[in-house]
């Protein structure tokens, strides 16, 4: 589970993040939640669902939508509580607490009149009530760690990854991501794929974990 710690900083971090994008992100009422909808898709697509030609789930970039998807969430809960950090980590830790019940893998998520047993569902299932509850404006932990499991990423990890991306995403806005300048596809890959090899070479132990991250992306971005 999450220290109260990486919680804090996660916080911290992702209204960092939210004021960088839009100074005004808690009276603009930005639809987080939506964003869930459409990063929960595309993990479907990293995941491969199509019966009709082959598809091999690629594990990393769906990890990398969880990490997206967890902004959202932190977003969300800030969101919930107009920007109050203090009170936005009362709410995460009592999510937390109810998602790490040691009957977990006998909870069921009730949506639309339905209950659906977390342990009888595969990985796409999952992904689709995820998108599901978050269009119904819902935020559910348990269902969110559940997933995590399957993408065989625990808290740490995810706290890991999520500092990274979080980096990355600074970095984008650095580079012109909201001016429509910014070059996500780095000789024919994504800024997501340097990410995940950037981070298998740096201990997330060390003070200068994020700087690191900042400047092994520099250093690779394409000039202009």
């Amino acid at each position: 589970m999450l220290t109260i710690d990486q919680a804090t900083t996660m916080l911290s971090m992702q209204a960092a993040m939210n004021s960088k994008v839009d100074p005004d992100w808690v009276s603009a009422r930005h639809p987080y939640l939506r964003a869930i909808v459409i990063e929960g898709a595309e993990a479907i697509e990293h995941h491969g669902w199509k019966w009709w030609k082959k598809q091999d789930k690629d594990l990393a970039q769906l990890q990398m939508e969880l990490i997206d998807i967890w902004h959202f969430i932190l977003s969300e809960i800030l969101l919930n509580n107009d920007g109050n950090e203090g009170e936005s980590l009362a709410q995460l830790q009592e999510l937390l607490t109810e998602a790490d019940l040691p009957s977990l893998k006998h909870r069921k998520i009730s949506f639309d009149g339905q209950d659906y047993p977390l342990n009888a569902m595969n990985l796409i299932q999952k992904l689709e009530l995820l998108i599901a509850v978050s269009v119904s404006k819902r935020i559910e932990l348990e269902l969110f760690e559940s997933i995590m499991i399957d993408c065989k990423v625990d808290w740490t990890e995810l706290y890991c990854q999520y500092v990274g991306k979080n980096v990355l995403n600074f970095f984008r806005q650095d580079h012109g991501y909201k001016e429509g300048t910014y070059q996500k596809i780095w000789s024919g890959r994504e800024d997501n794929e340097y990410l995940v090899e950037i981070m298998a070479t740096l201990n997330p132990d060390t003070s200068s974990f994020r700087d690191d991250i900042y400047s092994a992306l520099e250093q690779l971005y394409p000039s202009q």
